[in-house]
């Protein structure tokens, strides 16, 4: 396991991790929030090789 420390706001801690879905890369850790499980869990799926522009660029254009 690795933990790298950080202030994550309270407003972020507060919501449901199952709403929450999470990518890293060697210089950047995003959080994107969804309206629901089934959605978090379709992002996670059709999004999993997709790089991070693409993930936002999807997250646009579907859930925002």
């Amino acid at each position: 396991m690795y933990c790298i420390k950080t202030k994550i706001p309270q407003e972020i801690c507060d919501i449901d991790d199952e709403l929450k879905a999470i990518y890293h890369s060697k210089d950047t850790v995003c959080i994107w929030v969804l309206k629901t499980r089934k959605d978090r869990n379709r992002f996670m799926e059709e999004t999993s090789r997709m790089l991070k522009n693409e993930r936002e660029e999807y997250f646009e254009s579907f859930y925002d």
